[in-house]
């Protein structure tokens, strides 16, 4: 196994959200405080980016080098071949929440969980789903709404309310996009807190440890971890997978260790 840092920002905060676009092998990333969204070239090394007006939280595939990213003032489509963005809707959100983590389902829907902020407030946030102008409400009273995955059947939806420690397994209908809560699959009872998850082509979840130094891997069908990739960061934020089953993580500032971790980072890891 073979870690790479990719690209280091001494400035930035927290950098999350990491998806990887296989059919143009280009990852795309955010730095949420700074308002930025990224696009990266494994190929060419070439890194672009654009600033919103709004911190931004997370990226939704359209195009080539064409993403619908997820900010608080709304729904922005950028083109990172002309560098412009454009505003394309809004979901009723109160003004003291903004995005985090989302997914899109395999009908096409948006699927978007918030949190309090500036502040964290316990229980403002909700997990939302969207699709031609029409938006609901699919998980309530959640903190820090973060980690979604699906299964390749679409039939469970994983989700993870940071602060709860725990992972929740739903049953999904892919044709209504409801959800019922089935049960909690996976504890945290360690120093690290759930946070960005991905799941593998073997319906394992990858968990990036907030405070934690590392992402884990578990099967949730026993609640086990499998494996754990330590990194010199302690706030691990996400992860995702590229075509060969290679592993991208972001991470961000550590405050309480400004001599250790100044900044935030994109790591790379070779697992094949």
């Amino acid at each position: 196994m073979t870690k790479h840092l990719i690209y280091f920002s001494q400035s930035a905060d927290l950098f999350e959200g990491p998806i990887f676009d296989s059919k143009h092998q280009l990852l795309y990333f955010v730095s949420i405080l700074d308002c930025l969204v990224y696009c990266y070239n494994p190929i060419t090394k070439e890194i672009l980016s654009i600033k919103l007006d709004s911190p931004t939280s997370n990226v939704y595939l359209i195009s080539k080098k064409v993403v619908l990213v997820a900010s608080k003032n709304g729904f922005y489509e950028i083109d990172f071949n002309t560098l412009k963005s454009s505003f394309k809707f809004q979901i009723d959100i109160s003004n003291n929440v903004r995005y985090n983590d989302g997914i899109e389902d395999a009908a096409g829907r948006y699927i978007i969980g918030t949190m309090g902020y500036p502040e964290v407030i316990n229980g403002i946030g909700n997990v939302y789903s969207y699709k031609n102008g029409e938006s609901k409400i699919i998980i309530k009273n959640t903190t820090i709404s973060n980690g979604l995955a699906f299964t390749a059947d679409n039939k469970t939806l994983y989700f993870i309310d940071t602060p709860t420690k725990k992972v929740a397994k739903y049953n999904y209908d892919i044709e209504t996009g409801n959800v019922e809560f089935v049960d909690y699959v996976i504890e945290f009872n360690g120093d690290g807190s759930p946070d960005g998850m991905y799941i593998d082509k073997d319906g394992m979840l990858w968990v990036a440890e907030w405070g934690g130094a590392c992402v884990s891997q578990w099967n949730p069908t026993t609640g086990n971890k499998i494996n754990e990739i330590n990194l010199p960061f302690t706030n691990v934020t996400s992860c995702c997978f590229d075509d060969k089953s290679n592993l991208y993580i972001t991470t961000a500032k550590n405050v309480e260790e400004p001599s250790n971790n100044n900044g935030s980072g994109l790591f790379y890891v070779e697992i094949n």
